[in-house]
């Protein structure tokens, strides 16, 4: 992670007014920075998404193709997850720094799209034990301003929103041997649901109370985080703790019914603005992860 330098004074003025439910920048213990969404970036991939949350700067690309599905789930597709932290986000990340929190990324991904329900990974399979889809999910760290997961699971979300596969049809030919065709049509593919796919809601321990979306000076003065992966419908998927403190049952508990309200809330404005910007169709400005 980043890390920023804050003197005991600085500790103490964070921590005292996270106690009075007022942060640095105005906010409360449970409300978000300004996320910024845009889909279809990047034109070489099946579907892209940035995201900026605060000072953190996300961008993620999809790219669908043809492979052969696993051994042990032969009617099904797959995800693959890489996570690139680039130097210039933060110098922590030059050399090993960079890769080693990619590796934790990209694990935790693992971690969420680990069931059934988060993606119809079924949907992805062309014929069983031959061919499927594989959804190679590429994860860009532009910049660091603290809440890395949480933004990256929007933007991974958000990306998959905006994927479109090319449908393709299986043809038998009279000696039993099969042929693969894709379809011409730019606009004849698949969409994938995106509706069970979960978010990441961090909450920061700081003192007595705990945040959701926590920036770099806040995490600073975190020992301990907890990292809760949230569907639309507030249901916990997975769990993860951060950090070297530790937490207590009663603080975990209060940390889960935080993050289900934070969650449902997080979806539903994020559903909002991926159908809100698919209805502009083609003719919508779009800025660019350079704009």
């Amino acid at each position: 992670m980043a890390f920023v330098a804050l003197s005991e004074a600085e500790k103490v003025y964070i921590v005292h007014g996270v106690q009075e439910d007022l942060r640095m920048d105005g906010r409360g213990c449970e409300d978000y920075r300004c996320v910024e969404v845009e889909t279809d970036v990047v034109s070489n991939t099946s579907g892209s998404a940035r995201v900026k949350l605060g000072h953190t700067d996300i961008l993620v690309g999809v790219k669908a193709e043809m492979g052969t599905p696993k051994l042990e789930k032969p009617n099904e597709g797959y995800l693959e997850f890489f996570v690139d932290c680039s130097a210039n986000a933060a110098p922590e990340f030059e050399g090993r720094g960079g890769d080693d929190l990619g590796t934790e990324i990209a694990n935790t991904l693992y971690r969420i799209f680990n069931n059934k329900s988060s993606v119809d990974l079924k949907s992805l399979c062309i014929n069983p034990r031959e061919h499927c889809w594989i959804l190679y999910v590429d994860v860009l760290l532009l910049e660091c301003g603290g809440n890395l997961f949480d933004a990256i699971s929007i933007a991974v979300k958000a990306a998959l929103f905006n994927t479109r596969i090319p449908r393709v049809r299986v043809l038998e030919d009279e000696e039993g041997l099969k042929d693969i065709e894709l379809s011409d049509d730019p606009y004849d593919c698949i969409q994938l649901s995106v509706e069970n796919v979960p978010c990441i809601v961090t909450l920061c321990k700081i003192g007595y109370r705990h945040v959701v979306d926590a920036t770099l000076q806040e995490e600073a003065c975190s020992l301990a985080s907890l990292l809760v992966s949230v569907t639309s419908k507030g249901v916990v998927t997975c769990m993860r703790k951060a950090g070297k403190g530790s937490l207590d049952p009663e603080s975990i508990f209060e940390m889960m019914e935080t993050s289900k309200r934070v969650g449902k809330v997080l979806h539903t404005s994020l559903q909002s603005v991926l159908h809100k910007e698919e209805s502009l169709g083609p003719k919508r400005q779009k800025v660019g992860f350079l704009g």
